[in-house]
């Protein structure tokens, strides 16, 4: 094993919070500070020769590769995990940007409600509404806290919208660039959810409306409406990369380094305290990184597999209820939403990843839930993200009932760009029966043991979409859709797509009694570790969490330039 110089700073992970906190540390003190990413480098010119969908969108080119390291899954205990051989229901990434490079720009705020849900639940509600097994607890930081860097996450990204929803929270600055151009099916749910009472408003993106220069002074150019976001990266730039937002910065730092094909494999810590990374690099060689302070900012699932693997905190025991590490694992609710076929295009073609219109009638608590059987709600969104001819191909409508054949070929031709479908943004809450430990059998390419996933929707996320699919299907008739299909509501399965939202497993919260990290998200036993991203979250709002990711990042890097760099320790 080789050992380097010791850096001052070592953060895991070169995605959105791992190079959003390196730009701040290198640009306000003078830390050494080293990025790892296990993946390979990545540059904007990367994507300007074409966007080839088998490629990345059917192939997933920018994703984790299976073959080498990927999760088991069960939906309870009683149940043995098996590895999953394709992702599907999530896409991790991988190479520098991560998943920010293949995300879809959607940039909603939480609600208030979010981060204090378990009070606010029983102070209306009362304790007989919240789910016998449930894992509900409050962030331990609120809404006023951390607005500021929603403001400053906006800028940095050149956030696209209007004005603001009144079912949102109160903001201190508008959207630094004007809504996207709208597309005909987000417009014809605008006008029909506008004529039931509800407040549609345009989707928060991070896809340009206009040329924006942000605060770093990067300045990047308008969308061109090319369809080619999600999964892909944005060959003009438009759409907020890390690749394009942040490394331009970075490669001006002189304290920074970028170290690719680094795959971290544990944590080394003594006496309380952290001392480095072990990795092993490209070429198979083992190397030991000692730092001063030490974060953690990969995907989700492996903030809390370093930890497991590196023997940090006490293991979650879903038997006792004892142990945080691996606790409230979660996934947005984001069930296949209903399918509108119309009697007319719909130019599905053109779009971009977040564009849309989307209502919060029926989100977080703004709306009464006592005549309902669930608690938490959902965001409902008509997108325009631009339909593609290999993945989109093939929907037809309920009254066809060919599923091959020339009358199947026939209506696939026709419904192509004469169907269109909702997304809904569930809240998933926490349950003691949804966590992850490792797994006792199966092991990635190096020996370690891989990460098991021990998860299921319960009753009240079953009500919750049931719910919310009679509210699409009211609005798809007012809309004008002739047929309605509405897919059946099954158990979680990591076949179908959902979102890469997961959350939860390295959670933050007021006490070390009941998480893993304080409110600045300091490790709560070692205090030179962090830890970023999602994997703080203790339970699962409806809304994509990249800007609160961000946001949350933002505010951690204030606490370690204002406080702990200056006095190293405790920060609650």
């Amino acid at each position: 094993m080789k050992t380097l110089p010791r850096t001052d700073v070592v953060i895991v992970g070169g995605g959105w919070t791992g190079l959003l906190l390196a730009k701040e540390l290198g640009a306000r003190t003078s830390q050494s500070v080293v990025v790892l990413e296990r993946g390979g480098p990545r540059q904007t010119a990367d994507y300007f020769e074409g966007m080839d969908e088998l490629d990345y969108a059917i192939r997933l080119r920018l994703m984790q590769d299976v073959s080498k390291e990927t999760v088991t899954f069960r939906h309870t205990m009683k149940e043995r995990a098996l590895p999953i051989r394709q992702f599907s229901s999530f896409l991790p990434g991988t190479g520098m940007g991560g998943s920010g490079e293949h995300w879809n720009g959607m940039t909603p705020r939480f609600l208030p409600i979010t981060f204090e849900m378990r009070t606010r639940t029983l102070e209306r509600y009362g304790a007989g509404r919240l789910p016998a097994n449930h894992a509900l607890q409050d962030w331990g930081i609120t809404y006023d806290e951390l607005e500021p860097y929603y403001t400053r996450a906006e800028q940095l990204l050149g956030i696209s919208g209007a004005g603001s929803s009144p079912l949102e929270g109160p903001r201190s600055a508008g959207y630094p660039t004007p809504p996207l151009k709208m597309g005909y099916f987000p417009t014809l749910f605008a006008e029909a959810a506008q004529s039931l009472g509800y407040h549609p408003f345009p989707t928060p993106s991070a896809n340009l409306s206009t040329a924006y220069r942000n605060p770093d002074g990067i300045v990047r150019p308008p969308c061109q409406y090319c369809g080619y976001c999600d999964r892909f990266g944005c060959m003009v730039g438009a759409k907020a990369q890390p690749t394009n937002t942040l490394l331009p910065v970075i490669r001006r730092q002189k304290h920074v380094s970028l170290r690719t094909g680094a795959n971290v494999r544990r944590v080394r810590h003594q006496d309380g305290k952290a001392t480095g990374v072990l990795y092993v690099d490209a070429n198979g060689e083992e190397i030991f990184q000692p730092a001063d302070l030490v974060v953690l900012a990969s995907w989700t699932l492996n903030n809390t597999r370093l930890l497991l693997l590196s023997k940090i905190g006490q293991p979650y025991d879903p038997v006792s209820g004892k142990g945080q590490v691996g606790r409230n694992l979660t996934h947005q609710a984001n069930a296949r939403a209903p399918i509108l076929f119309f009697d007319r295009p719909l130019n599905q073609f053109m779009g971009s990843g977040a564009n849309g219109v989307t209502i919060r009638d029926f989100d977080g608590d703004n709306f009464d839930h006592s005549g309902v059987d669930f608690i938490g709600g959902a965001a409902i969104s008509a997108p325009a993200l631009g339909y593609r001819p290999i993945a989109n191909f093939g929907v037809v409508p309920p009254s066809v009932k060919a599923r091959w054949g020339s009358e199947w070929k026939k209506a696939a031709i026709e419904s192509f760009d004469r169907a269109a479908s909702f997304i809904l943004a569930g809240e998933h809450l926490a349950y003691r029966t949804n966590f992850l430990d490792p797994d006792p059998t199966y092991r990635d390419s190096h020996g370690d043991p891989l990460l098991r996933m021990t998860m299921d929707w319960n009753d009240n996320e079953r009500n919750l979409i049931r719910f919310m699919t009679t509210k699409m299907v009211e609005v798809g008739r007012a809309m004008g859709a002739r047929e309605i299909a509405t897919p059946p509501l099954r158990s979680y399965d990591v076949q179908t797509y959902k979102s890469s939202h997961l959350q939860g497993g390295t959670m933050i919260g007021p006490s070390p009694e009941n998480a893993v990290l304080n409110p600045w998200l300091q490790h709560w036993q070692y205090s030179n570790l962090f830890i970023l991203g999602a994997s703080s979250f203790p339970q699962n709002p409806s809304g994509n969490p990249t800007l609160t990711v961000l946001a949350q990042t933002m505010r951690t890097a204030d606490a370690i330039v204002s406080r702990y760099l200056k006095r190293p320790g405790p920060l609650a």
